[in-house]
């Protein structure tokens, strides 16, 4: 969402970093970039210019501009105009209030109300480990009310049986009546939309709030609707009251304009995020995470939250085990290849590591995206399961086989094949350490130089963590050099990963052994 943003503003503020002393005209030209580059991004103009001002008004100072370090000091105001603007501390979902919680959804039609009302419904069931009951009460749109119940099906979410012909204020009475004698901890309605804000739709918004009495109103708006979905947020924030906005299709090739002025035009914090079309792909939003992301300096706590919901603890402990007896097969790689697509791809990683957006860029120009490994599982999986487990069968008319199998040909065989000797290499290396897993590894290394022990091998049990406790996880990430552009410090330099030896992903050749590597420094 954000790439092009961020590629424009790492420019100029690496072209201020690089630079011994700064004189006021050196600000003031970055600064016009700066404002260029957002404007781009489909900011709203008077969010720019209030942003431009309050860092031009800290970055202008004397103590600033004869700093040791001047120009790291205009990135760091920067920085925290940008986590200001996003709205400063994440806010959540509020369900301090008597059950059943009711949420109310509002938006316009094909903004992805009925599919966010089934993701937050399956997120607070499965970790916040509450009882919730979903009610479509959009009448008009066909089929829309089955949707949501075929939708609570695959979630496992209690959703209120149809009954044709009552109006949506009747329903929305029935859904909370129907909580409270079933034990729900929350109601979630999901209301009807329209394709362009109109008085009926208002009316109707009012009328189910005063019937429903709503602790929540979440407005869903489609991220990439740019200026319009600042415009929304203000009409539907005055005429019904929103407590909150939830931004979808935030994975998208958009600009990111929305996200970064809805917060500071309505004053509303952007609770959650929807990153994916799966259940699972909705995220809380965290400014100080976006705005990290956005000047390049990864995201830490991000991907440790994410290796401790993709990875199998189970798995970890049984791969531990068979490393510690030196043995890795076909099977162990196609498992960490398959972490590696949970957690985003290598493309996901690489853009929540610090430091290394840059290297993304390069892995996609030399053919290492993430459709080379899906293309390495398609080869694992034409494989017999004697060949998985002793990859020393593999001679030529197995791989002519193979080859016809997945679509691929003798020299991709070949490749996955030195690839995954080197990784037997290495995890042989590693297996007496009984540390498991190329993931699990990584992720332990980061933990590790935050200085967090325990849980999964090094990685800290997030499960149990409130977002206080996270934020604290993000400062020591900081503190710990790792939120910082330009490497992982006491890793070997350059963006290298811990645990893992130079600047390498393992088995990953060149840079990247065994895949068409990134070229060689000469």
């Amino acid at each position: 969402m954000f790439e092009n943003l961020q590629d424009r503003l790492g420019s100029i503020l690496n072209g201020l970093t690089g630079r011994g002393a700064l004189s006021e005209a050196d600000v003031s030209a970055a600064l016009r970039e700066v404002r260029r580059a957002l404007l781009e991004a489909d900011v709203a103009l008077d969010v720019v210019r209030s942003f431009t001002d309050r860092v031009r008004e800290k970055a202008v100072g004397a103590e600033i501009l004869k700093s040791i370090k001047p120009g790291q000091m205009v990135v760091k105001i920067v920085h925290d105009e940008l986590i200001e603007m996003l709205g400063g501390e994440g806010v959540g979902i509020d369900l301090n209030a008597p059950a059943p919680v009711v949420v109310m959804m509002v938006g316009l039609q094909g903004s992805g109300k009925t599919t966010t009302t089934a993701k937050i419904a399956s997120r607070m069931t499965s970790r916040d480990r509450k009882k919730v009951l979903m009610a479509s009460l959009d009448t008009r749109r066909p089929a829309a009310q089955e949707q949501l119940r075929q939708l609570g099906v695959q979630a496992g979410v209690d959703t209120l049986p149809i009954i044709s012909g009552q109006s949506p204020t009747d329903i929305a009475a029935r859904a909370v009546q129907a909580a409270k004698l079933g034990g729900h901890d929350i109601v979630i309605l999901d209301t009807a939309g329209r394709t362009h804000i109109d008085e009926p739709l208002m009316v109707e918004m009012a009328d189910i709030k005063k019937k429903s009495n709503p602790h929540e109103i979440l407005l869903v708006a489609d991220s990439l609707t740019g200026q319009d979905a600042v415009n929304l947020a203000r009409n539907f924030d005055e005429r019904v009251g929103i407590t909150g906005l939830v931004l979808t299709r935030m994975d998208g090739d958009g600009r990111g304009g929305a996200a970064l002025s809805m917060r500071a035009v309505t004053g509303k914090p952007i609770k959650l995020i929807g990153v994916g079309e799966k259940m699972g792909e909705l995220e809380e939003f965290h400014p100080r995470r976006i705005a990290d992301r956005i000047l390049g300096m990864g995201d830490i706590v991000s991907l440790v939250e994410k290796a401790a919901e993709n990875i199998d603890a189970e798995k970890a402990a049984a791969m531990a085990a068979k490393m510690a007896k030196g043995k890795f097969d076909l099977n162990d790689l196609a498992d960490q290849l398959g972490q590696m697509q949970k957690m985003g791809g290598m493309g996901g990683i690489m853009g929540l590591m610090p430091g290394m957006s840059g290297m993304k860029d390069k892995m996609a120009a030399a053919g290492l995206d993430d459709r080379l490994f899906k293309r390495q599982l398609a080869i694992i999986s034409s494989m017999t399961k004697a060949e998985r487990a002793n990859p020393d069968l593999l001679k030529h008319s197995r791989k002519k086989r193979i080859a016809a199998g997945s679509g691929t040909d003798a020299s991709d065989i070949n490749k996955l094949l030195k690839m995954h000797r080197q990784m037997a290499d290495m995890m042989k290396m590693m297996g007496g350490k009984g540390k498991g897993g190329m993931m699990k590894q990584l992720m332990g290394g980061l933990a590790g130089k935050m200085g967090l022990g325990g849980g999964m091998g090094g990685m800290p049990d997030l499960s149990n963590m409130d977002p206080k406790q996270l934020e604290a996880l993000q400062k020591q990430a900081e503190a710990a050099g790792l939120g910082r552009p330009g490497g992982l410090p006491g890793l070997g330099g350059g963006g290298s990963l811990p645990g893992l030896g130079g600047a390498k992903l393992p088995g990953l050749g060149g840079g990247f052994p065994g895949l068409p590597g990134l070229p060689k420094k000469k």
